[in-house]
Parts: structure tokens; sequence; C-alpha cells
């Protein structure tokens, strides 16, 4: 004897489990997605165990932010990226997905000179912390660093962070000019000395394309010793200042 009702049930589950699976994917791609930070690169704005939403709609659709295996210049949608955005983007050179500050706008000339930001020949304003920023359950800053408060143009002021002695080395602070091209960007991380962006050839330019979105918000933080999986760790080990904070 069959049983009809149990056919079509098992079809309407399926059909259900489908669409479920299809707008998952779709919002995945098209509307929000879900990073990690995994190094300390962007530290101190945003640090090991951060867990952040990017809005992939901000800045319309490009062929390998957005699918990853296409590559097709330009994008569509969406409104041109802002001067001190966190972007999550993908890497040119490596194809990994990064997360920098967008310094650096087509036509810009970008230098560093003895760990200072030049934008156009005019030194971007910075003012010094009497202390590093520090955060409850994570090591303490060494004496070796300082942080300064930033003033990007047309931009809120953030948190950079620079090692000392490396100040007046030939290292990636200081640099020669570059002039960004046309559809591409330039990228700093804003801890500045341990920081893989485009001052090295390692990324390079980032063309418009590589775009994946726009860091919007903290969701959820765990000191960096503990296991998003292991939930007993989160009474001591969740970083409440940090839930939900909007991501500048």
């Amino acid at each position: 004897m069959t049983h009809p009702i149990h056919t079509t049930s098992s079809k309407r589950i399926l059909w259900i489990s489908v669409i479920t699976l299809l707008i998952a994917l779709s919002i995945r791609t098209f509307v929000f997605q879900l990073y990690t930070i995994p190094t300390s690169s962007m530290a101190p704005t945003l640090i090991i165990g951060d867990y952040m939403v990017v809005s992939k709609y901000a800045y319309g659709y490009g062929s390998v932010g957005t699918f990853g295996f296409l590559s097709i210049a330009g994008r569509f949608g969406g409104h041109p990226p802002q001067r001190g955005d966190i972007i999550v983007f993908i890497n040119p050179v490596d194809g990994i997905r990064y997360i920098k500050r967008l310094v650096g706008l087509p036509g810009d000339r970008i230098q560093m000179l003895r760990s200072e930001l030049y934008i156009n020949d005019a030194p971007v304003r910075r003012e010094r912390l009497d202390t590093p920023l520090a955060f409850p359950g994570d090591d303490e800053p060494s004496d070796d660093i300082v942080d300064y408060i930033e003033y990007l143009p047309d931009h809120p002021p953030h948190i950079v962070r620079l090692i000392r002695q490396l100040e007046d080395e030939e290292t990636v602070n200081n640099t020669s000019e570059m002039t960004v091209p046309p559809h591409q960007y330039f990228f700093m991380g804003d801890n500045r000395d341990n920081s893989s962006d485009s001052r090295l050839s390692t990324v390079g330019f980032v063309p418009e394309e590589n775009l994946v979105g726009k860091a919007e918000f903290l969701f959820f933080s765990l000191d960096k010793n503990a296991s998003f999986w292991n939930v007993a760790d989160w009474p001591w080990a969740v970083r409440r200042q940090r839930l939900f904070m909007t991501i500048n």
C-alpha cells in the first residue's frame, strides 16, 4: 500500500530545505557575511577574537570580490568606497581575503616618511596617546608599542599603532611615493609595523572588482586564547565592552 500524503510531505520538506539553503547562500553572497579576525594587523581597532558583520552590498558587486571565480573589470551597483573605510578585499596577488583600512583613492599620491603617512604631499595629522590601548583578557602592549590618533581627510579619527624602534628604519614606514592607478585602491593596516598591505609587493594596489564589502560592526568578541566552540569559556572570555560595537 502506498501513502501519497507521506510522499507529498517529503517533497515539501525537500523543497523547503532547498529554498532555505538558496536564501542563506544568497544572503551570504549578496547581502551580509560574517568574518573573524585571525591576526593583529588591524590592532587596536580590530583584534584577534573579534567577529564582525560585513555588508557586501555597500559598494555594489565586483566579479572577483563577489563570486571569486570571475575576472571582469569594474563594479555594478552601490557607491564608491570612502577614504578611511575598513574593507574586506581579495588580495590580487595570492587570492586570500584581507581586511584593511582604505587610505588611498584613485589618483592619490601616498608615501610613508619616518612612520608618518603623507597623502598628496600633506602629512596626515596625528596625536600620540600617553599609553597604548589595552583590552581585558589580552596581553598588555609592550613598552615598544606607541598608539596615535590619526585624522584621515574627511573621516572620523581612528587609532594606529607603531613599534617605536622601527620609526626611523628603512621599513614600510619609509617608502617612495606611490600613485594610486584609476579604479584601484591603496590599503594599510592600523597596526602599521605588523601588516602586509599595499606598501608591499605581496599586496600592492587593489582593483575595485576585488572589494568584498565594508566592515560594519562587531557582533561578538572573545579573548584570543578562548575557543568560539567551547561555550563553557564564554562567561569569562567574552569581551562584553566590544559586543555590537560600530567599526570605525
